[in-house]
């Protein structure tokens, strides 16, 4: 299939990615207007049309040309309301386009001492699949950005099933993941797909039972995360321990969505099993996989932890966890950790610009994730090979261990900032 893409002229593919990127404009605005928690509206021409309204034309659909038209339904949703949605479309395929030439064609996030026609071409098949998969992510990305604009908070319609597909892919071998340039920290002489132990490249052990104890350990704790957990610490010191647990397992099936996951939980169960009979690149494809949703919500949901108990209030939304373990999922668990350390330089880009269109100075932590998820797959050579790769590989074991440690050196601080805050204001 990506060789018959590769057949078609340079041309071709360059309209066929901006027509994809239109399509997925499209489809980011509908999860945008039709999937959001509070305020759902029917401004997507793909959706149903409001009752005051007329019926939708074919001609509303057409990507761009129908938000004109659509124009007549301002007095029932706003006054511009269609140029944000229009934007977003035009927004989407110019960015697929120039993403398109930066990673198949120009080899941007390869060596330099590789970007030259002989590698880029015995290369393109490779950094094609991973385009095509960061399409994926990038049209899931733009939806759960805008909808964290408006609502501040990250539907599971986004990112639950952005999950799987990047854990499906993986398990078929395609390639999907960022290149190590290797030897590491030397002149690159080729190329490897930076999966779950790289740089180390030492994976025998995942090949083995304790491997798949591992794979299946991280798709439990995943699905169980997703439940509806309601812990009530009120109950627990009223009532006892007996009392907060029944409360607890109420909480997990009082809503129909728990079946959903057990079902999702025991496919993948199934899943994970088989493809690691098979072993080769399907299972190193969905450890990576695994392990980037592993350490990418993890990272999150430990923050939110310890922020949350040090701070006294909810540090973060359980949507930035789920969206962050789709970004893992997809680009692997060290792409993951760059882009996290990277959010927050995005973020002074990005309230500037809100603050200067709304005047909100608020503004939820899913855009910055996804912002500096884009800035790792265009920095990726830079920050990852130029950098992070020599350093992982001289830290070795001893990283989990700084990260524990500095993640228990932000709560410390966070709690006593908390108390230097209840002294100067009480």
């Amino acid at each position: 299939m990506i060789e018959l893409w590769i057949g078609l002229p340079l041309g071709l593919r360059f309209l066929l990615v901006g027509f994809a990127g239109l399509l997925g404009g499209s489809l980011a605005n509908l999860v945008i207007y039709r999937f959001a928690y509070f305020n759902p509206r029917l401004i997507s021409p793909w959706g149903p049309s409001p009752a005051e309204a007329p019926p939708r034309r074919w001609g509303d659909r057409i990507p761009v040309l129908g938000w004109f038209a659509l124009r007549r339904e301002a007095s029932i949703h706003g006054n511009g309301f269609w140029v944000r949605p229009l934007l977003i479309e035009i927004g989407t395929a110019l960015g697929l386009m120039w993403l398109y030439q930066f990673e198949t064609q120009a080899g941007g996030q390869l060596p330099a001492e590789l970007r030259i026609p002989a590698s880029l071409s015995a290369e393109e098949l490779k950094l094609t699949a991973m385009f095509f998969v960061h399409t994926i992510l990038v049209v899931l990305m733009v939806a759960a950005t805008f909808v964290d604009f408006d609502e501040r908070t990250i539907p599971d319609i986004i990112t639950i099933p952005g999950a799987i597909i990047a854990v499906v892919i993986a398990a078929a071998g395609i390639p999907m993941f960022l290149p190590t340039a290797y030897p590491v920290a030397r002149f690159a002489t080729e190329v490897k797909p930076t999966t779950f132990d790289s740089p180390w490249f030492t994976s025998v052990s995942w090949t083995t039972e304790r491997g798949l104890a591992f794979g299946l350990l991280i798709w439990s704790v995943w699905c169980f995360a997703l439940a509806d957990r309601r812990w009530s610490t009120v109950i627990f010191r009223r009532r006892g321990l007996r009392r907060a647990m029944k409360h607890f397992f109420d909480g997990l099936f009082h809503y129909g969505f728990w079946k959903v996951l057990v079902a999702i939980w025991l496919l993948g169960i199934v899943g994970i099993t088989w493809v690691w009979t098979l072993g080769g690149a399907p299972w190193e494809g969905l450890a990576t996989s695994l392990v980037g949703l592993a350490v990418g919500g993890g990272v999150i949901w430990a923050i939110r932890i310890v922020a949350t108990w040090a701070l006294n209030v909810e540090a973060m939304g359980f949507g930035d966890v789920t969206l962050m373990a789709m970004i893992g999922a997809m680009i692997g668990w060290q792409a993951a950790l760059v882009a996290f350390f990277l959010s927050p330089f995005a973020a002074i880009a990005i309230v500037l610009v809100r603050y200067v269109i709304t005047r909100d100075t608020y503004t939820p932590y899913g855009p910055y994730l996804c912002a500096g998820t884009v800035l790792t797959l265009v920095r990726w050579d830079q920050l990852y090979n130029g950098w992070l790769a020599s350093n992982l590989l001289l830290m070795g074991p001893m990283l989990m261990w700084l990260c524990i440690g500095m993640l228990g050196l932000m709560g410390a601080m966070l709690f006593v900032w908390r108390r230097i805050k209840m002294v100067i204001f009480s």
